[in-house]
């Protein structure tokens, strides 16, 4: 079992460069043995990338494209162990992700997802508008994306309510009373960006109602795509939803997924997303897969300790990204802090094509 016990010591966002690199990359090193050994799929993508020299550094991990896990059941973990399978969110037709969870890989991911939130809501559960349909959960075994987000925000709510029907259209007198009944009390709104915007703020405008919450939360991820739609950006939608519901509003966008649940990258109070002490990230050269410096746009490379039933722990995205700085972030939280620049165009990464015949 790869103990993680300093990580739940200290604040997810405590330590530096230095301290971080001296504890993250021993248990980056025990995962990559045990996936090895336990996965025989992940131990051909491994054997595929890994440097004649051995493994140096984080930048010398093998990485798994996460198309893989939409081609391909990844666990190393026993059948009668697995607890739970999640899936990806996808379009009709489209593959989806299967990600298979232990308890222990389970229980992990819920505790780092609970030390990482706690940073931005506090301690106390606040009264919790879900926007989005109590039908996503209806399945306690498959997981979607969507549902999984959900179920891991669940913890830091209480009276939970949920803003959109079964057609995702919007409940707007359950809406309208729990905001009433509401206004004195610390809130927390959740929900995917496109949802927030159709489902709750433009249902709310068209019927006139506006607030003003001088202690509310608003945590929301994904969706950007759509909002394009509407010709709506990240600074525009914040303004537009302190407009209707109060300059107070406190409004954190988050990038994650589930290929690594629990390891969520939150934006700060500046407009960063924050990589926590249970992460790291590199960003890669899309045509040479070279790690780049500081600032220059490439493919994310996530890494999570928490990964431990399947071979998650390093993934090469779809998504092209930029890490902005590290530790010296002026809402004073410490690691690497990083600019979200959207998808690959027509994604899949065909780099590695050896990679993408690890079954054959």
């Amino acid at each position: 079992m790869i103990c993680l016990e300093q990580f739940w010591a200290d604040p997810p966002y405590a330590w530096d460069s230095d301290l971080k690199q001296a504890r993250i990359w021993p248990v980056f090193q025990a995962l990559e043995d045990f996936h090895r050994e336990h996965c025989p799929l992940y131990c051909r993508v491994s054997d595929l990338q890994r440097p004649s020299g051995g493994l140096g550094s984080i930048v010398d991990l093998p990485a798994v494209p996460v198309q893989l896990f939409k081609q391909y059941d990844l666990k190393s973990v026993a059948p009668d162990q697995l607890f739970k399978t999640m899936t990806s969110s996808g379009t009709t037709g489209q593959a989806v992700s299967k990600i298979y969870l232990d308890k222990n890989t389970a229980t992990i991911q819920a505790k780092a997802l609970s030390r990482i939130m706690a940073e931005f809501l506090g301690p106390k559960r606040r009264s919790m508008l879900i926007v989005d349909t109590p039908s996503v959960l209806r399945d306690p075994k498959m997981f979607s994306a969507r549902g999984a987000g959900i179920l891991g925000m669940l913890n830091f709510g209480r009276n939970h309510t949920y803003a959109l029907n079964d057609d995702l259209t919007a409940d707007l007198e359950q809406c309208i009373k729990f905001l009433d009944e509401r206004q004195g009390e610390p809130l927390l709104i959740f929900g995917f960006t496109a949802m927030i915007w159709q489902g709750l703020y433009l249902a709310c405008k068209t019927s006139g109602r506006r607030y003003n919450f001088a202690d509310a939360v608003l945590i929301h991820a994904g969706g950007w795509k759509k909002m394009q739609e509407y010709a709506v950006d990240n600074p525009t939608f914040k303004t537009a939803l302190r407009e209707q519901f109060g300059e107070n509003l406190k409004i954190h966008n988050f990038y994650g997924m589930v290929e690594q649940t629990g390891s969520v990258y939150v934006e700060c109070e500046q407009g960063h997303f924050h990589v926590s002490n249970f992460s790291d990230m590199i960003i890669r050269d899309p045509l040479t897969f070279q790690p780049l410096p500081y600032g220059e746009t490439g493919v994310i490379q996530t890494m999570s300790v928490l990964p431990m039933s399947y071979p998650g722990f390093a993934i090469l995205t779809e998504d092209l990204g930029r890490i902005i700085g590290e530790d010296d972030c002026r809402c004073g939280r410490k690691g690497k802090y990083f600019e979200f620049c959207g998808r690959i165009p027509k994604a899949e990464i065909r780099g590695c094509s050896d990679v993408y015949n690890v079954g054959k």
